[in-house]
Formats: structure tokens, C-alpha cells, sequence
């Protein structure tokens, strides 16, 4: 049996995967790498979340290099990566989406809000990390280029920042617990494009064969965890899964 073929019988055997994905999968959409060697952050490092708390100054960098994103991240699209893991959503196979990307790609492809699990936070709009208040970037951005800072949050006084998760801030307490359930209840996790070394991120699938899923890897390169997956695929994220789909 090929990759393509096993990777096809393993989905159709399973009745609650669960898609875990990573970079791989939104560098085919134009974004760019952030931890590879020669990605943004070898070139701009970012700044750790005690700086952005404690200092104006570094506020103001953080913002700007969100902004200077800004054409990219309102260009790009969902390829077919995504649109496969939505179709496969759709369908009643993949209970969840837990994703390492602060893109929200998936949402865009189709998946629902309620089973896409961000563990890194979301790009797409930002929030007070005093009372959680949502603000969107083109307000903020406003605000930045008539003052020269962001706005602090319009309810409580609070720090706005990005809803992602920054070095040195904590991980998600709700979205790792919601992560942690749905890998200890599904029969396949599917790894689409994720290098498998960022941790705590990087704990779910091998906490997915623990439990007595199946794991199966798909990325270009090798990864940590080939070694424990039952199926282990180096190729192009998009192009592949529009093979497995037309497979099943």
C-alpha cells in the first residue's frame, strides 16, 4: 500500500481525528516561516511578553512590526491544505483542528470557530490583557498613527496586545484543556505541516499515542516524532491531502 493509500484507509477507519497542524501548512499560502533558519524571527527577533508589558517602547516596536505585516497577512489565502481539512471537518471525520498558526486560515476555509483550537493565540484581531476585551487592528492601527502608541483598552485602562501568544507569556489555559480533551478522545491524530519540536505544543500527539490513536505525520521534513508514528509522509502539505481526500 502507498503513503497516499494508507494515509486514505487510516481516515476512513477512524470515526474522531483530529487534525494538528503547524507552519508547513501556511507557508503554501504565502506566509512567511517565523523559526526556521532564514525565517523573520533569525532576522527580527521578537519581543518577549515581560519587555511589551513593562516598556512603551517596546509596544511600540511589537506594533509596528504587526503593521508591517499587515499586507501580507490580508492577502493571503486558504490553499489546498486547508480547504481539505475543512472538507474533511465538513464531512464528520476530524472532530478538531488544533493548530500551532496564528493565521486563522482554517476558519477562512470553512472550519467552525468551535473546533479550531489556537493554541499560539490569533494575529486577526488583539485584546486587553486585563479583561480580555476584543479590539480590532484597524482601530489600533488608527490610534498608532495619529498618537505614535496604541490605544490602552477602552473598557478597563488595560495593556492591549495582539491575541497571540508571545515568548515568556503563558500558554492558554482554556484552549490547552479544550486541546487536551479532544486529543485524548479522538483515534487519529493527523500532524499536517508541523515540525513537532515547539513545546508544550508539541506534547498532544505523542499524548494521542499514548492514549491508543494513530498517529500519522505529515511533513517535508523529519521530525522528533517519526520515530513513534505509525505513518510517517515527507512531502508538500496542500498537494498531498487534495490526493488523500480523492482517495477516500
Amino acid at each position: 500500500m502507498d503513503d497516499i493509500a494508507a494515509i486514505s484507509a487510516l481516515i476512513r477507519q477512524s470515526q474522531r481525528v483530529v487534525v494538528f497542524t503547524g507552519a508547513g501548512i501556511s507557508t503554501e499560502s504565502g506566509i512567511p516561516d517565523f523559526r526556521s533558519p532564514g525565517g523573520i524571527w533569525t532576522k527580527m527577533m521578537p519581543v518577549e511578553f515581560q519587555d511589551y508589558l513593562r516598556d512603551p517602547q517596546a509596544r511600540r516596536t511589537s506594533w509596528q512590526r504587526r503593521f508591517e505585516m499587515e499586507e501580507t497577512w490580508n492577502a493571503v489565502q486558504p490553499n489546498d491544505g486547508h480547504k481539505v481539512v475543512a472538507e474533511l471537518v465538513k464531512r464528520g471525520k476530524v472532530t478538531h483542528v488544533i493548530t500551532q498558526n496564528i493565521d486563522a486560515l482554517h476558519q477562512a476555509a470553512g472550519v467552525p470557530d468551535e473546533q479550531v483550537i489556537e493554541l499560539h493565540g490569533n494575529t486577526r484581531h488583539a485584546k486587553c490583557l486585563d479583561c480580555g476585551t476584543r479590539m480590532e487592528i484597524a482601530e489600533i492601527r488608527s490610534h498608532y498613527d495619529s498618537h505614535g502608541d496604541a490605544p490602552n483598552c477602552l473598557e478597563c485602562g488595560g495593556i492591549v496586545k495582539t491575541a497571540t501568544i508571545s515568548f515568556g507569556q503563558p500558554m492558554p489555559e482554556a484552549e490547552m484543556a479544550r486541546a487536551e480533551e479532544a486529543t485524548l478522545d479522538c483515534d487519529l491524530m493527523l500532524v499536517a505541516g508541523s515540525s513537532l519540536g515547539v513545546y508544550p505544543a508539541a506534547g498532544f500527539p505523542l499524548l494521542a499515542k499514548k492514549n491508543g490513536a494513530f498517529l500519522a505525520i505529515l511533513n517535508r521534513d523529519a521530525t522528533p516524532q517519526d520515530r513513534y508514528a505509525d505513518l510517517v509522509l515527507n512531502a508538500e502539505i496542500g498537494p498531498t491531502l487534495q490526493r488523500v481526500i480523492q482517495a477516500l
